[in-house]
């Protein structure tokens, strides 16, 4: 018996893409309510354009920002987990079509993944 039959897949990828969509989400929210706490009462300037700090744009800086409890980078960290939550997917068909010993589609998959991982190293 192979240890990953196709509803068997289907299983894992279901609540693998449930878990990150959900994660994704809970954290955005939290990174509201908290950034709703964290600025009460700005009044945003529309009328210029300000950019993103840095902070808000290095992975690394995101994660431990979002540790250490910024608003910003908690809701930025919730957009990477939604980010990454479809890679994961196509990993993780890799994986399952590799355990059926289906080249053809562990050939798709792959680069597939790879297309997506080239896109988020190097895209702009």
């Amino acid at each position: 018996m192979r240890m990953w039959d196709d509803e068997r897949m289907d299983e894992i990828i279901s609540g693998m893409l449930r878990v990150g969509v959900l994660t994704a989400a809970a954290l955005v929210l939290l990174g509201g309510v908290m950034y709703l706490f964290q600025h009460p009462g700005p009044i945003p300037d529309y009328r210029h354009f300000h950019g993103e700090p840095l902070t808000l744009r290095d992975p690394v800086k995101i994660f431990l920002g979002a540790i250490h409890g910024r608003a910003g980078e908690m809701i930025q960290f919730g957009l990477l987990v939604l980010i990454i939550t479809p890679i994961a997917r196509v990993f993780l068909c890799v994986v399952g079509f590799f355990s059926q010993r289906d080249r053809l589609y562990v050939a798709v998959s792959g680069l597939v993944l790879a297309v997506l991982l080239y896109s988020l190293v190097f895209g702009h």
